[in-house]
């Protein structure tokens, strides 16, 4: 595939090769010639003929609804790094389509990964110890209460000991 027509393909085309087109169409030149010679895919040619037809005209006619804040590609890069950090906070995604050139609210984060079946959820606890590791606690009771402790303090081995949330799918809780 060229790389005109790479190009063209997620972008709406110029209004005179839109014309040359219809020009081509009308003096009899079918939809394979037409796209050869032009270097545009043959469904590109049939919907702007088609769009002739119908509108009588081809010009970008007004579009239904408030533009997408969020491109496709931006919505896709978000998923792609919750993917691979599931505990990844909103205000961080936030950062992320900054630096991609996309700026938008939270809520919009938030609504794109639930458009794409991603939401926030309590992320589920795992078992931290096997049956090597009870055994070994069970030892090390023994040594244990031979200490005198002289001071109680909390302390936490594992990170915080509140809820993290995890963007994942309904249903895979239990799911690595």
């Amino acid at each position: 595939m060229s790389e005109q027509m790479r190009i063209m393909r997620s972008k709406e085309l110029p209004e005179e090769l839109r014309d040359r087109i219809v020009a081509m169409h009308r003096s009899g030149q079918g939809y394979k010639n037409i796209s050869a010679a032009l270097k545009v895919p043959k469904s590109t040619v049939a919907s702007i003929i088609l769009k002739r037809k119908t509108f009588g005209t081809t010009r970008t006619l007004p579009r239904a609804g408030r533009p997408a804040k969020l491109s496709y590609r931006g919505r896709r890069a978000l998923v792609r790094e919750v993917k691979k950090n599931p505990k990844i906070t909103v205000a961080e995604l936030q950062r992320c389509s900054r630096e991609m050139g996309e700026s938008c609210r939270k809520s919009t984060i938030t609504a794109a990964l639930h458009q794409s079946g991603l939401y926030g959820r309590v992320a589920r606890r795992k078992p931290l110890l096997s049956a090597r590791h009870m055994k070994a606690r069970i030892d090390s009771k023994m040594v244990r209460n031979k200490i005198l402790w002289s001071d109680e303090t909390k302390i936490e081995l594992f990170g915080l000991n509140s809820k993290r949330y995890v963007w994942r799918k309904p249903g895979t809780a239990h799911q690595l």
